[in-house]
């Protein structure tokens, strides 16, 4: 059994000029957003044994939050360059070259790939995940490399936790 959690990363600023996009900050909306479903997920489960994000701004800062509440320790929180990518294909690619070693992961990643992803792969239909939306899917595998459609068993909004 592999369990994967996507995190969509946090509410990010529109507001600062000649700024690129991988460079994003979140907004004060998003950091709190981002305290309170790290929260709510960490009273509902285990730590994932492995945290990768996103190498922008908004998702990696969202990662640390969570690594933060979770106890997880930052110097482990993989940085992924291909996450930084708005198409499902990379985050499909990053979940099944996973180490068999590790039995859960959490990613923060960016729409569309994401919801692409767990409509592709989950047993619930999501029109749009969020932002600091979090989606959880458990496979029936042994091998991330093999995953195929999973049952859907946690979806948290902020929206719906305020």
């Amino acid at each position: 059994m592999k369990t994967l959690y996507i995190v969509r990363h946090a509410k990010s600023s529109w507001e600062y000029e000649g700024i690129k996009d991988i460079d994003r900050p979140l907004k004060k909306r998003g950091i709190k957003d981002a305290y309170l479903v790290s929260k709510v997920l960490h009273e509902k489960i285990s730590t994932p044994d492995v945290f990768i994000s996103s190498c922008a701004n908004r998702a990696l800062h969202t990662g640390m939050i969570f690594s933060y509440t979770f106890n997880y320790p930052l110097a482990n929180l993989k940085i992924s360059k291909s996450l930084y990518n708005f198409s499902d294909g990379y985050l499909i690619k990053t979940v099944k070259a996973l180490d068999d070693g590790f039995d859960s992961a959490i990613i923060f990643s960016h729409d569309h790939g994401i919801s692409t992803f767990v409509n592709k792969y989950g047993s619930i239909q999501l029109d749009h995940v969020p932002t600091c939306g979090v989606v959880g899917i458990k496979f029936e595998t042994k091998h991330w490399k093999n995953i195929k459609a999973g049952n859907t068993f946690i979806t948290e909004f902020p929206k719906n936790l305020k």
